[in-house]
């Protein structure tokens, strides 16, 4: 569906959603990856390339950091998808060579569709602000130790399969 970038953009900009007043609160790049687990190096980079396209707002220098660029329910989740992700548009079948529309579809025409109609929803549907009101208005935390995730985030990728089915 989407890419480790995609992931963890979406990952450190839901922090900076939690924290969300305005942009009174700037979080490093560290603190960012910190609080999510996620290799600082290239929650750095991913928070250049947020900035830039205007996501969010960096400051240099002490004191500075980077908060959101503007509300949180201003900010899709297809907004940060968009930048890292190339959309195919093609409507090419997988599965027979031909062109999705013609003839009989493929045996698993429909749970594509379905899967492409669902991610559309997320993507569209979906804003920062639903990180904001859980954390500030609904008080959900993750569970740390000592100000760290208990453990690695799972990824909802589908899992990888080695030969013969096996994980």
């Amino acid at each position: 569906m989407y890419g480790k970038q995609t992931e963890t953009a979406i990952a450190s900009l839901s922090r900076l959603a939690e924290v969300y007043d305005g942009g009174q609160t700037r979080l490093s790049a560290s603190d960012i990856a910190k609080g999510r687990n996620l290799q600082g190096p290239f929650v750095a980079k991913l928070m250049t390339i947020l900035s830039q396209a205007g996501i969010v707002d960096g400051t240099p220098g002490p004191g500075g950091g980077y908060a959101l660029a503007r509300h949180p329910s201003k900010i899709k989740l297809y907004d940060v998808f968009s930048l890292f992700e190339r959309e195919d548009q093609s409507n090419n079948c997988p599965f027979g060579g031909g062109v999705c529309g013609l003839g009989e579809p493929c045996a698993i025409h429909d749970k594509l569709i379905a899967l492409q109609n669902a991610l559309a929803d997320l993507l569209h549907g979906t804003t920062l602000e639903d990180f904001r009101r859980r954390y500030q208005d609904e008080g959900l935390r993750p569970a740390t130790v000592n100000g760290v995730p208990v453990e690695r985030r799972k990824s909802y990728r589908a899992p990888k399969v080695g030969p013969a089915g096996k994980k």
